[in-house]
């Protein structure tokens, strides 16, 4: 477990809404360290979500959700909901300037609107 600072995990825990617990502990979970996922699902209960809200949650997102090969949900290029479409646009510097196409990977909400399109919305990480 070299670099898993259970404190810290924790934490974000404690901080996180329940979308993005019930993300993780679902189609997330063959990512993640068990003991985070004791934590969470401990968290989850403690804020009255059950078994069959966790559970009916990860068929919804697997339902839609795009799997890698390595069985996991491929994230959304805009935040860390699973993506359900690819999209083609630009990455663009400072989130101005075109420079070259590339695919962008979107969830539910990031299909929607300006994200649907040819040119998501900038990539944060650019």
């Amino acid at each position: 477990m070299h670099g898993f600072n259970l404190r810290r995990v924790a934490e974000y825990i404690r901080r996180a809404e329940n979308e993005e617990l019930l993300d993780r502990v679902t189609v997330y979970r063959e990512g993640m360290e068990p003991a985070a996922l004791d934590l969470m699902e401990g968290e989850l209960d403690r804020r009255g979500v059950g078994r069959d809200e966790i559970a009916r949650h990860g068929e919804e997102r697997w339902a839609e959700a795009i799997r890698l090969p390595d069985g996991t949900a491929l994230r959304c290029s805009f935040c860390s909901r699973p993506a359900v479409a690819r999209n083609r646009g630009w990455h663009r510097v400072f989130g101005v300037l075109p420079v070259f196409p590339r695919l962008f990977a979107a969830c539910g909400v990031h299909t929607s609107g300006s994200a649907g399109g040819a040119n998501p919305p900038p990539d944060p990480g650019s």
